[in-house]
């Protein structure tokens, strides 16, 4: 079970306000790991027109990065300060991307209302992963993707996770995670099968360099053991 420690939401809100500045170390390098993931995602979709969900949304770097790609973006997240960031941020920009205050184990859409669900770093965080699968398959179309990151369970991981990117690095707020809600790939691949999606292929993702700021750049890596990002299709 979670520590009352660890697994601490409270900071997407904390930071709400400054999460568009890029004077928030932590954040940025959230905003860093979005060209990564989508390096590897693009190669299974052409984003334009598609309605997708981003599930877990926080202050809106992956939504605008796919509203950039012509998709028509709902983003969806527990925290409410970090949506009214989204939203303002959106609404400056003159995007028209929807943002909603929810959760994954309960989402307000209809059957069937989705072409694709982006949910990145949030799998780790949620309460109940299979009930999470269960409503993703249900507001995706017939044909529909799912694509993900989320953090593998290991000694590994851990070591990399909370010791360093938490403890001592500070590249994340300590207590952000818990290390016994990390999910295996293999876990994660019995839930998406459980709730009818067909997994598709994975990779790792982790940090490929540094930029001019000292933050870390992301990209895909051939190891899994850290971070694993993938996609999944409802048939």
């Amino acid at each position: 079970m979670p520590t009352a420690q660890r697994n601490d939401l409270t900071i997407y809100d904390d930071v709400a306000a400054h999460w568009w500045s890029d004077d928030i170390r932590w954040v940025r390098t959230l905003k860093n790991m979005v060209p990564g993931r989508l390096s590897f995602f693009d190669g299974f979709i052409d984003w334009r027109g598609k309605d997708v969900l981003d599930l877990g949304c926080a202050g809106g770097f992956l939504a605008e990065a796919l509203d950039d790609r012509g998709a028509r973006v709902t983003g969806i997240d527990p925290a409410a300060d970090a949506i009214v960031a989204a939203r303002a941020h959106a609404e400056a920009g003159g995007r028209e991307i929807r943002y909603d205050v929810g959760v994954g184990e309960a989402l307000p859409y209809g059957d069937a209302s989705f072409d694709a669900v982006a949910c990145v770093d949030v799998l780790e965080h949620v309460r109940d992963l299979g009930q999470v699968m269960r409503e993703v398959a249900r507001v995706l179309r017939p044909g529909g993707q799912f694509f993900y990151d989320t953090i593998n369970r290991n000694p590994l991981s851990r070591l990399a996770v909370i010791t360093m990117a938490e403890d001592v690095l500070r590249l994340l707020p300590k207590g952000t995670h818990d290390p016994e809600m990390f999910i295996t790939p293999a876990e994660l691949r019995a839930a998406m099968k459980a709730a009818g999606l067909r997994p598709g292929p994975e990779t790792g993702l982790g940090p490929r360099g540094v930029n001019r700021r000292g933050d870390p750049v992301f990209g895909r890596l051939p190891s899994k053991a850290i971070i694993y990002m993938g996609v999944a299709e409802k048939p």
